[in-house]
This record gives structure tokens, sequence and C-alpha cells, in this order.
């Protein structure tokens, strides 16, 4: 779901079981929270009640689980209708009349394309003889794809190459590169292209050109392609992805479309031959529709391991097809006709290593049957296993570890290289640190130093190369790559290979980071990191923005922001980002704790860490803004509505809002595993107290108001469909506002920004990105009065 993160499939492969909850015989009517009692503080906008749009209530309800629940919006559930259009199109106008107050939105604006406007450069990774790596000069839409024959531009090597540049693709910037994958001779790469934000791809395929001229493009094309694979097998003849069945609808703009994603498949498509022709591999079953497939081909090329998910819960089937047995055409190549799943004349010999949702299974590396495996069976800060024998190798639980789990650090991934190496990353206390050992044995062979306080972000290598590529991000510093080359007799250490600089002036030393450990509601202590430049008043008037996510396993680790840094310079702010339970931090017992029946200790500890700030004088109610995007989004406007007098501002992007029909649309359902199934009475009692859609109430005391807020959403988020926003948006304005608006005290603002092809987030083009932060951020500078500062 989020920034990180998720392409459904991709997030799952190393992530342990969610706690499962029985249906309960009899359920006790949900016990909704109390009515705040204080409201938030009177912000720097106002509008008053005559300014908002009139809009239709229905007399939509139904009964669930004995509760009576009114759905008024639930026309708005139809992105296409006109009625819709208009809903949207006066919203957009409301709320770019009230944007014309923030008197800083410009200047941010201004800063922040000038922090953006800094090189940024990918990882270099190797396909072929060739070295290929993603490059954006600073405000290009997209980043571009080069390639070059050797790691630095010399005589020998020769100038990087242009090899795909999704920028030239639209006119405005909106075709985003999703998903790339190479031959194993490098010969050929099949990439696919998402459009305006949806999550619907098309795969194309590329002829590379061995000199490094231009590629070649073939005539390949696949259509109603999602959370795909793309795993080429080693004759360069094809590669499995994932599709979908045609949607219902057939709208003629994939993306704004609301159906259900079900039934997805596994194909192999042969080079030269149109889709209609791709052999089904594998489907999901029948009686599970909405399970998730995922494939790759082990780097030897013989096995092909196929991943079954229910959802987003850290735990997967895992199964495996030795291709080296497989029938042969007379030309010597595999007849994958012979094993259509619909109509093939033999089935498929698919050896299922794990046949049941215990765990997470994702395969490392293998040499010949011998595998390792990283898994959290039994061990919810995971550990790595090795199978001697996969055509033997017995139940799971007998596996022996390899790498076993670790005391208190959670292991985040492992990456095998040439020989006898190993790389293994791990979270410390939501701190990065990277540890080379030895594949066959698993013993430590050094502890790589690191920079500080930062993140590791893309690392890149495989099994035919020795060298390894990583990054390092900090909270203020765009951060570097690295190599390491590990072949016998090197250093073993760390060698800069690249430097990010930001083109604006810049010291990283004069700003200040700080981990703190805060008491939730239960006791519990949850980290937050708190950044902010060393001349920064902390007296309570520092403008504030504490951001969070809190779920599907997700941990947010320290990174480089160019939104956040332009916040800290232009208004003198302060930034907190909160490690809350649900997330990964702390392996699957902390993502559990936060979780299904679980879900209201991630509120608990969000509404802590503002409590923190506003105790520890970082700031006050009138000068924090919580912030949080998707799953994050209902974060923020859940405790918006637990807790308003502690904010003057809530920024809530693409947010899941509609807690008792989120199931029902697009790939909602993979969620159920998260949040629950509100179609179970049990579940339902758990999600109905904070759903954001049906907790909205006006505090009782004080101001008896909402804080201003924005939310946030695209009409291509076909991830969390913007029906979320829209009717959260229309029940805060009822509620607050226009029910009785001679009544109403609320004039914070109750506002929504609805972005014209745009999606969840992934590939939004950098002009866009752009225009939505200063939106944002001039709205919440004007909210909390911030002034501008400009701290260079």
């Amino acid at each position: 779901m989020d920034a990180a993160s998720l392409r459904i499939v991709r997030a799952q492969q190393q992530t342990s079981t969610a706690t499962a909850v029985p249906e309960a015989k009899e359920v006790a009517r949900p016990v909704l929270r109390p009515v705040p009692t204080a409201g938030a503080p009177q912000t720097g906008l106002s509008v008053a009640p005559s300014q908002y749009p009139q809009v239709r209530r229905g007399d939509v309800s139904e009964d669930l689980h004995g509760v009576r629940v009114a759905d008024p919006y639930r026309w708005l559930e139809d992105p296409d209708s006109e009625e819709t259009r208009e809903f949207v199109d006066a919203q957009n106008a409301l709320t770019a009349q009230v944007l014309e107050q923030c008197d800083t939105r410009e200047q941010f604006r201004k800063l922040f394309t000038s922090v953006f406007d800094y090189p940024k450069y990918g990882a270099p990774f190797k396909a072929g003889d060739r070295y290929y790596f993603y490059y954006n000069s600073g405000l290009q839409p997209q980043s571009a794809l080069y390639s070059q024959a050797g790691l630095v531009a010399d005589a020998a090597a020769g100038e990087p190459k242009l090899f795909l540049d999704p920028s030239t693709l639209s006119a405005d910037g909106t075709v985003a590169l999703s998903g790339l994958s190479f031959s194993e001779d490098g010969s050929l790469a099949a990439y696919s292209l998402s459009k305006g934000g949806s999550d619907w791809c098309t795969i194309q395929v590329l002829r590379v050109d061995a000199a490094g001229g231009s590629p070649a493009p073939l005539a390949d094309k696949l259509e109603y392609v999602k959370f795909s694979s793309l795993a080429w097998t080693h004759d360069q003849r094809g590669f499995f992805y994932n599709r979908y069945p045609d949607p219902a609808s057939r709208p003629a703009d994939l993306g704004t479309e609301t159906d259900s994603n079900t039934h997805q498949q596994l194909c192999y498509h042969a080079l030269g031959t149109p889709q209609s022709e791709d052999v089904l591999i594998w489907q999901v079953p029948d009686e599970h529709p909405t399970w998730l497939l995922g494939a790759r081909v082990t780097s030897d090329g013989r096995f092909l391991v196929i991943s079954v998910h229910a959802g987003t819960m850290p735990a997967n089937r895992l199964y495996l097809v030795d291709m080296q047995g497989l029938d042969k055409t007379s030309g010597g190549v595999v007849d994958w006709a012979k094993y259509d799943y619909r109509n093939g004349s033999k089935e498929l010999p698919v050896f299922k290593l794990v046949d049941d949702f215990s765990a997470s299974f994702s395969v490392v590396a293998n040499e010949g049957t011998t595998f390792y495996i990283m898994t959290n069976l039994d061990a919810p800060r995971y550990r790595l296993v090795k199978i001697p024998d996969v055509t033997s190798a017995g139940a799971a639980a007998s596996w022996p570890d390899h790498i076993p789990q670790h005391p208190k650090d959670v292991l985040k991934g492992a990456l095998a290289l040439k020989g006898d190496v190993l790389v293994v990353r791990y979270l410390r206390d939501v701190v990065a640190a990277l540890q080379l050992r030895q594949l066959g044995t698993g013993r430590l062979t050094k502890e790589l130093p690191l920079p500080g306080v930062g993140s590791v972000g893309a690392m890149s290598g495989d099994r035919k190369g020795s060298e390894l590529f990583f990054s390092f991000t900090s909270f203020t510093e765009p951060g570097a790559l690295y190599r390491i080359d590990t072949a016998p007799g090197s250093s073993l250490e760390p060698v800069l290979f690249r430097r990010t600089e930001l083109k604006v002036p810049h010291r990283p030393e004069d700003y200040v980071t700080k981990q703190v450990f805060v008491d939730s509601a239960d006791g519990t202590r949850v980290p937050m990191f708190i950044t902010h430049h060393k001349d920064t008043k902390l007296d309570g008037s520092a403008p504030t923005l504490l951001y969070g996510y809190g779920g599907f396993n997700v941990a947010l680790e320290p990174g480089f922001s160019p939104n956040r840094l332009a916040f800290m310079r232009g208004y003198g702010g302060v930034f907190a980002q909160a490690n809350l339970r649900g997330g990964g931090e702390y392996g699957t017992d902390w993502r559990d704790a936060g979780s299904t029946h679980n879900k209201q200790n991630v509120f608990d500890d969000f509404q802590a860490c503002a409590e923190y700030l506003i105790r520890e004088r970082y700031c006050s109610p009138a000068k924090l803004t919580i912030q949080g995007g998707s799953n994050g989004g209902l974060l923020v406007a859940a405790c918006a509505n637990q807790r308003p007098d502690l904010y003057a501002c809530v920024l809530g992007q693409v947010g899941v809002m509609d807690m008792l029909r989120f199931h029902k649309f697009t790939i909602g359902h993979a969620w159920m595993t998260d949040y629950g199934n509100p179609d179970r009475a049990a579940d339902f009692s758990w999600i109905y107290p904070y759903s954001p859609l049906h907790n909205v109430r006006a505090p009782e005391g004080g101001s008896r108001q909402y804080p201003a807020v924005m939310l946030a959403t695209g009409d291509h988020d076909d991830r969390v469909v913007p029906l979320h926003t829209l009717k959260l948006l229309a029940t805060l304005q009822h509620n607050l506002v226009t029910a009785d608006p001679a009544a109403s005290p609320q004039r914070n603002p109750l506002l929504a920004r609805i972005e014209v092809k745009a999606g969840h987030g992934a590939g939004k083009p950098t002009q866009k990105v752009i225009a939505e932060a200063a939106d944002l951020m001039g709205f919440a500078a004007k909210a909390m009065n911030a002034g501008w500062v400009d701290r260079t």
C-alpha cells in the first residue's frame, strides 16, 4: 500500500503469520469510543458554513451484525457518474479558494523545487556485459535508465547511453516504468509501463544492442497485467508474468474502475507470439479467488519458484517446479503448451514445499537442490534455514537454523553473491546494519561499517558477480552509493562509489536527529525519530510535522525527503517520524500487535507520540500537523476522530477511510489479513469503533471543532480507490457543518485535493509531486500560523 511500499506480491516475499481470530459464536455489540471532550485549536484558516457545496444524502442503510449503519454517500462509489464528477469539481473549487489564503505556499513551492532539483542515481546493476542505472537530472518527470560498458566513464567504458526514458512516452509525464527484467544473457529486456498512476500495466520487450546503441522494440505487448512478476527462462525464449481476467466493467481508461481484482493468473509468454497464445501455468483456485501469486526463476535457471499469498499477511505457500525435467519439443526446448492449466495434456509437476500459510518463506539462493530460505516460522524476527535437498525436505518445522533469529535485531533481507558470499541486512532499533557472511556455513565474515543513523536502500548484486552496490541515506542527507568487492583477496570494505549532493547550499551538520522512546497507553515503548535545525527553539512554538504509518509489516526507516527538509528549512520546523505497532520495525510480533483486533494500539501509539512532542515543548497543539498516506491516511483520520484536541492540521493522503466496505473494491480484499473482515461479526466489533467514515462526531467541549483537514487522492488510484476520500469528505462536512450550519462552530476548513491522472503515488511525475507538496505544506503552515524563515 505505501511508499514504501507495496506492490502486493513483492512486499510479501520477505515478510509471520497473522494472529488468527476465530469467529465468535456470540459477539457483543460494538462499543464506540466516547465523543471527544475537547476540540482542536482555531487555526489560521477559516471557512464559513455557507462556502461548502450542498451534497445530496441518499437513504442507503444496512443492518450489519445487528447494527443499523447508514451509508448516505454510497453514490460516490461510482467514479463515472455525472453527480460524482460535479462533487469533485465543486470540492476542488473550494480547495483552490482556500489555498489562495495560504500565503507561504508559493515560497514553499520555490524552495521545495530547488531542494528537489538534485541529480538522483540508482544503484548500478549488471545485465549481460553492461551496467545499468537509473538517473534523473533533478526535475525530469520520470527517472531514465542508462547503460554503460564499465563503471567509470572512460575510453574503455564510454559515456553512459540512454536505454529507456519513460518521460518521453507521454506529454504530461504520467507514464511510468513500473517493472524491468533482463534475460539471463542480457540480450532482451521486458518492461512494464503504468499510465496515470494506475496499478494496471502493459508489458513490452526490447532487444538490447550489445554495443550500447538504442534498443530495438519488439512486437510483443501484454495487457491486463497487475501486481506482476517478470521472470525469464534462461533459454531467453520467454518469461513468466501475472495478469487478471479483463475487468468486468472494461473502462476505456483503466484505473478508474472499482471492480474487485480476483482470479490472478501466472502465465508464460513466448517471444514473438500473441498474448492470446500465452500458456496459463498456474492460477489461484476458484474457492480462493483473492489469493495472489508470485514467481521467480532461480539463478541457475533450473527451478520456477511460485509463492502463493492470502492477502498481505507475512505468510505464503511455496511451490517449486524443476524445469530441468519438463517435456521438451523436438528442438530441445520446454513444451510449455503441454502444461497449460486449461487444456494441456500433462499436469505441471509442482512440488509443494510448503502448502499452508503458517509463515513466510522466501528463497534467497540455491545450489542445485540445496536451498537457502528466509522465514519467520517460529522466528518473528526472521531467520535463514538451509535445506540440503529440497526433494526430501520434510516438514518446514524440521528445517534447521542456518542463521538463527537474532535476540533483538530483525533480519530484513539477504542477497547471495558469487561464490560463498551472503550479504545480510538487519534493522537494529529501526537503524540499518549490514553484514557479510559465508553462504555455505552462515558464519559471520564481517560487520560492514555504515555512515550513521540511516537506512540502506537498494542493494544490487547476483550470483554471477562479486560486486555489491548499496545506497545509504539519512533524514538530512540525500546519501551515497557504495561498492564492495567480495572477490577472494579483496578488502571487503565499502568504497564510496557516488555521493549525492544537493545543488542548493546545505549543511547536514546543522541539523540534529535523535531517537526517543515514548510510552504508549498500555506501556509499550514506541520509537520515534525527531529531526530539526540545531538553532530551532524548543519552547513549544516550532511548527511540527508528525508522520506515521503503522501497518502491513512495513518499517519506516530513516530516509531523505526533500519535502521534509524544505519544511524544516522554510518554516524552521520539526519533523518527527513515529515507528508504530503494525509495522515491521521489530518483526512480526510488532506487526501483530497493531493488526486486526489490535489495531487501536496503532492509534494509541501515534497519539502518545503527539502528546510527547507537546509535553517536551517541541510544539503545542496549535503548532502540530499529522500526516499519513494509504494505511497512514487511515491512521491520521482515526486520530482526528479520537483526539481532535491534539492537532491543528490533518493531512490524510490516499487513505482507507470506509472500513466496512474496503474489501469490496480492487485489491482491498488483500488487506483483510491486516484489518479483519467486516463481514464477520467478530471482526466488525473491532473495526466499526475506529472506522474513520463512521466515527465523525463534533467534540463536546472546548472549541467543539475538528482540526483543519486536507484529504488527498487521485482519480486513477485503483489501490485505495478515491471513494474512500470522497465519502469521508462529504461526511466531515455534513456532520460538522452543513447538518446545522447556524449552530456549527466549525471554522477550520474540511477539504480535499483530488488529482486528475494520478494514482496511489508510485510513478507520480515530478511536477505533480511538487504541486501536491506545495499545496499540502502551504495549507498546513497557514493552519499552524507558521511564518516563513528559510533557514539555510
